[in-house]
């Protein structure tokens, strides 16, 4: 596990929750191939409001139902890897938009694993 501790690359892939991948939200297909090809772990965000390139303001109030809220799925890992992955990545993409940023991984440890002691 220390093998991610260090300098690494923060990905966002920025989305709509309407956004679709085949018959799969875009989402979780982006969250299923990011698993798949190995990478350490990602999240998924979703957002209350946001605007894109559109500029089309969508927003989580209670009358607008049928809002396309803001996903970001981030992930940290090599750059290497996720150089690798870009090309898929945009290939299953109609519209968003990605950064990179650099990171420090000062933890990384599995969920149960390195719990913090009681005083």
């Amino acid at each position: 596990m220390t093998r991610f501790i260090g300098e690494k690359i923060l990905m966002r892939i920025f989305i709509g929750e309407g956004d679709r991948w085949g018959s799969s939200p875009l989402h979780e297909a982006l969250l299923e191939l990011l698993r798949r090809e190995g990478c350490a772990g990602a999240t998924v965000l979703r957002g209350v409001a946001g605007f894109g390139a559109s500029s089309v303001c969508h927003t989580a109030r209670l009358l607008d139902l049928s809002a396309d809220l803001p996903m970001v799925v981030e992930v940290v890992d090599d750059q290497e890897r996720l150089d690798a992955l870009m090309p898929k990545i945009d290939d299953m993409m109609t519209g968003g938009m990605i950064t990179l940023e650099k990171a420090t991984v000062i933890r990384y440890t599995p969920a149960g694993k390195g719990a913090a002691a009681t005083p």
